[in-house]
């Protein structure tokens, strides 16, 4: 399956709006990026393209792919066959012609899907008449076929076996007009594109949103009419009454014109049409309607996903009511002749019913988690009892718990992204915090505490190399003087060759001098040796606080690397 919606990762919170509104239980994938932000992706194989996540994105992150380029590209070289949505009318009530208009100008072939709506409509009379068929789903919607398709195959035996009013339109001009040329579909459907592939019957899903951004792009001007226009001049028929299809309602309308005695169910809007179809699939057979008609729009085509939500749904509505009018009036004047419908009529003649019938591809539902699998999902969200597996608070963007931890088992999420594990590591958090702040104020006090000490300890060993200094200076100065000395000794001795009793009274006071000059060395020697064994002391001291210092970092390092 082709890419339809996308996400624009930049612009993405992580809100979760998405997966909350979307039908599709698998459509979404959530993953938290290397800088803990939550980016939702889409799984495009289960995605059913109803748009809805286009309309509740506050944050710009989803858009969607058409073929607008490609085919503006195509109208360039080939003449090229544009089919046209009804609610062309409604969307662009005073445009919708000039649109047209340019398209012929390009040499393009104008054709109504409200036709095939017609043949629609025939086509499902006849099939009912043959009683071939049970209970039935209707199919004019590609958003809720996807839906079947994917989540809910079992229910492929209920849907129409009938083509939808746009693949009518195509088959009629391929095998009835005998066109070869490219198609291209002007609808506010982006669901239709999946149809267009499975089928292969239409080459290009032209949205009004994107050609509208096209025609601004390229400076095309579309002339407008101040009065509302209801005709026409189509390269074939107009359609009749298949022109309401795009309203909730209309296919049932269509179908009781016709047989008003049927048994017709109808359900529209996102919030409405997907779980009730859960329920029909849960229903016996014999309580379910003749015909379920499902929409997945609320307001039908009328207000698609690729609409400009220009007008409001009272204005729509007051649209097609006029539009529905017009259509009655062409019907009872075009149509009718002595109660016969004519161009019912014209189809049983000219038209066969297998010519508009086609088949589905269903996928294998993916498999539901056992409660083993689901446990050990509650686990990693934290979630330990039955009171907390049933918290339920939806802001995952999944209804119930069992939800969330089923999408982790299919890894469509992630664990992070439930608010209650959230919670609980931030509480553990908190209170890791709150305990290393203790821990990091008492290893502050410590540090403190060392730091006073070293520098104790310091000042203890300036005081003792001052002291060393000064006892080295006054050795120096009584090294000088017990030179002076010994020099005055060596030359009294040379001077006096023989001693009297003056010259050994002599000699003895140069003697004494000098024993006590060599004792106050010996003094500041002493001291110098006090000095430097306290140094000593001291530098193991330090040495030892350091260490102890040491030790209180590490502490703080395996507390940061624990966190």
């Amino acid at each position: 399956m082709n890419d339809i919606i996308i996400v624009k990762p930049e612009k993405c919170v992580g809100c979760n709006a998405c997966i909350r509104n979307c039908p599709a239980p698998e459509a979404n994938i959530t993953k938290m990026l290397e800088d803990g932000r939550f980016i939702t992706s889409v799984n495009s194989d289960k995605c059913i393209a109803c748009g809805q996540c286009l309309k509740v994105c506050n944050h710009g992150a989803r858009d969607y792919i058409d073929d607008t380029r490609v085919c503006m590209q195509r109208l360039e070289k080939d003449k090229t066959i544009i089919l046209v949505s009804p609610a062309i009318r409604t969307v662009f009530p005073t445009r919708w012609v000039g649109i047209l208009d340019w398209f012929k100008s390009k040499g393009c072939v104008i054709y109504d899907i409200a036709f095939g709506a017609d043949i629609c409509t025939w086509a499902h009379l006849r099939t009912l008449d043959s009683h071939k068929v049970g209970k039935m789903i209707s199919q004019p919607c590609a958003a809720v076929v996807n839906y079947i398709e994917r989540y809910q195959p079992s229910l492929i035996k209920n849907l129409s076996p009938v083509h939808s009013p746009v693949a009518c339109a195509v088959a009629y001009i391929k095998k009835y007009l005998r066109r070869t040329n490219p198609i291209a579909v002007l609808t506010p459907c982006l669901a239709q594109k999946n149809e267009f592939i499975e089928t292969g019957l239409v080459e290009y899903n032209v949205t009004f949103n994107k050609l509208m951004e096209y025609f601004d792009a390229n400076g095309v001007v579309i002339h407008t009419n101040s009065d509302e226009e209801y005709e026409y001049r189509f390269d074939d028929q107009q359609g009749q009454m298949g022109t309401i299809y795009t309203r909730p309602g209309g296919f049932r309308d269509n179908l009781l014109i016709h047989n008003p005695e049927l048994d017709i169910l109808s359900s529209e809007g996102i919030n409405r049409v997907y779980s009730e179809i859960d329920l029909y699939a849960n229903t016996k057979e014999s309580k379910r309607p003749e015909i379920f008609d499902v929409l997945s729009c609320e307001f039908g085509c009328n207000m698609g996903p690729a609409t400009d939500g220009k007008y409001s749904p009272f204005e729509i509505m007051n649209y097609m009511k006029n539009i529905e009018r017009e259509a009655k009036k062409s019907r009872k004047t075009s149509v009718f002749r002595q109660g016969e419908d004519k161009l019912f009529k014209k189809f049983d003649e000219e038209l066969q019913l297998d010519d508009f019938l086609r088949t589905y591809k269903s996928q294998s539902p993916s498999p539901i988690p056992s409660d083993k699998q689901l446990d050990a999902v509650f686990k990693l969200m934290g979630k330990n009892s039955e009171a907390d597996k049933c918290y339920d608070c939806r802001a995952c963007g999944y209804d119930s718990c069992r939800d969330m931890a089923t999408a982790v088992c299919r890894g469509l999420n992630t664990p992070n992204n439930c608010v209650v594990h959230s919670r609980s590591i931030l509480v553990e958090r908190q209170n890791e915090l709150v305990s290393n702040h203790e821990k990091y104020t008492e290893i502050t006090n410590k540090c403190r505490d060392f730091s006073e000490d070293l520098k104790e300890k310091m000042e203890s060993i300036k005081t003792n190399l001052d002291a060393i200094d000064d006892s080295t200076n006054k050795t120096g100065e009584r090294s000088k003087v017990v030179n002076d000395l010994i020099t005055n000794i060596i030359t009294f001795c040379k001077n006096n060759e023989t001693l009297n009793a003056d010259g050994i009274n002599q000699m003895i006071v140069i003697l004494e001098t000098t024993l006590n000059a060599f004792k106050t060395l010996d003094k500041n020697v002493d001291a110098t040796n006090k000095s430097s064994d306290k140094i000593t002391e001291s530098i193991s001291e330090i040495k030892e606080v350091i260490e102890n210092i040491n030790k209180t970092l590490n502490e703080t390092a395996n507390m940061s690397i624990s966190k």
